[in-house]
């Protein structure tokens, strides 16, 4: 089985840095309408604040290129990117930080925004619990009646679930299967079947 690390549940931060308020909030996001979901209801709960900055990885982190981030009105580089670099060497994915500035009228400078906007992201993240992701697609493929109990047996050495088997004038599985290791299914169903495979993923 194989897959990746994710926050289990939100968590949050807060900080008083030279009079003003830092509040990183870290959430679960599985999409990029997700991360966008989770910071409008930020806006939307708190709308005096005077900076939301936030950065985000959906997918794996090891593959993924779903990043983005935003000073949010910050001066650039000092708030967004800093976030997302902290984010980038935790090894989680599906996960959004939210750095909520409540200005108490000292300025911090480019150096201090970009130490208080990355040191909270690493300070909520040491609060985060955190759960593996499978990433799963689903799959089908044809047999003949004769090779349906093979088929089964072969398919209890992976990592598969919602597995539905359509009978008719042949056999259909439709199932969805650990990304990673089904290319290898596919190769060992292909020998077993001697070549008479009929594969398909769904979307």
């Amino acid at each position: 089985m194989t897959g990746y690390q994710v926050p289990s549940k939100q968590v949050e931060f807060s900080e008083k840095i030279k009079n003003s308020q830092f509040v990183t909030r870290i959430a679960n996001v599985d999409s990029v309408e997700a991360a966008r979901r989770f910071l409008k209801l930020l806006n939307n709960q708190f709308p005096d604040a005077t900076h939301h900055c936030w950065a985000y990885i959906v997918g794996n982190p090891e593959s993924t290129t779903l990043v983005g981030c935003s000073d949010d009105g910050e001066p650039s580089g000092t708030a967004g990117k800093p976030m997302l670099n902290v984010l980038q060497h935790s090894g989680l994915g599906d996960i959004m930080a939210v750095c909520t500035r409540y200005y108490g009228g000292t300025k911090l400078g480019t150096g201090g925004l970009s130490r208080a906007y990355g040191g909270g992201v690493k300070q909520a993240l040491e609060l985060v619990k955190i759960k593996s992701k499978i990433d799963y697609i689903h799959v089908q493929f044809t047999v003949d009646y004769e090779n349906i109990k093979s088929c089964e047996n072969l398919l209890s050495n992976f990592e598969c679930k919602d597995i539905v088997v359509d009978y008719e004038e042949q056999v259909t599985f439709k199932l969805a299967v650990d990304e990673t290791s089904s290319s290898q299914l596919k190769s060992q169903l292909y020998d077993l079947l001697k070549g008479k495979l009929e594969w398909n993923i769904i979307k």
